[in-house]
């Protein structure tokens, strides 16, 4: 298992001169794994930076993102687009969208949600599969698997497509920083974006950038719930890292904030991207 905890490097820091000061900007915007590109206005073309799509090895990006509940994956996802041509999956973005428009699976999952159930594992597959089969490239997914048994059918999965995994991404912060910032984040429901009140506050108290619209607190982000999600993921999903260390895919990235673990994120896919 290779771990990284460096700091903005050389390397990263001339990409970002080379693209002007939007480029770097944009990366400390107010983000998510649904709607990242609609955090800020169009800008103008000649701005617009080009995303990196070919690796050097010539084979699609297929990555996990791990970590704690409210370690930053959705927003490390969301700057990972704005710099690589990668398709974000969210597992939470995809059961949402399935139970809104009523697909088969969507309304197994609603009937279990209704029911105070979890969704089971051969639903959640089924989506993630139905997913995945759209995508021709590159894509890294977040939320999915949670355990041992989903990361299996998930291997089943891809090695029957000839398309196994080759990357997996541990995001590690400590639990203090991140029960700091679920304490204090507030949600633009309609699109996914998340602010925090210390590193990433809304332009206006309680209102969304883009739209104006009333932000939201969502009710199980508060210390015991948190602590609650905490242990499960202690018990169902923290076994995965053993479970993806030893196939050799895994990745750990180190921080207290989601600014000190990008530029690790960026020089990991900066070796791997042309």
């Amino acid at each position: 298992m290779l771990r990284y905890t460096s700091s903005l490097n050389g390397k990263l820091g001339s990409r970002l001169a080379a693209r002007g000061p939007s480029s770097s900007q944009r990366w400390h915007g107010s983000v998510s794994s649904e709607a990242a590109a609609a955090a800020e206005p169009d800008m103008p073309l000649s701005q617009t930076p080009v995303l990196r799509s070919l690796t050097r090895t010539g084979t699609p990006l297929r990555m996990l993102i791990l970590g704690a509940p409210g370690a930053g994956k959705g927003t490390q996802s969301a700057r990972i687009r704005q710099a690589f041509d990668v398709a974000a999956i969210s597992s939470g973005d995809v059961l949402r969208r399935n139970i809104a428009e009523q697909t088969a699976a969507g309304r197994q999952a609603a009937a279990a949600v209704a029911s105070g159930r979890l969704v089971s594992d051969d639903v959640i597959v089924e989506l993630i599969h139905s997913e995945l089969d759209r995508i021709p490239g590159n894509w890294l997914l977040d939320g999915f698997p949670r355990n041992q048994a989903q990361a299996q059918a998930l291997d089943a999965m891809l090695a029957a497509a000839g398309q196994p995994l080759n990357a997996v991404v541990n995001l590690q912060v400590p639990e203090a920083a991140i029960l700091q910032r679920v304490v204090e984040r507030y949600v633009h429901v309609a699109s996914g974006r998340v602010y925090n009140l210390t590193y990433n506050p809304p332009k206006v108290a309680g209102r969304d950038d883009v739209t104006g619209e009333p932000l939201e607190h969502r009710p199980d982000d508060n210390p015991d719930a948190f602590r609650c999600r905490l242990a499960q993921y202690h018990e169902l999903t923290e076994p995965l890292l053993d479970y993806y260390a030893q196939r050799g895919v895994l990745t750990s990235f180190a921080g207290d904030t989601s600014d000190v673990i990008f530029p690790q994120f960026y020089d990991f896919l900066d070796r791997r991207f042309v």
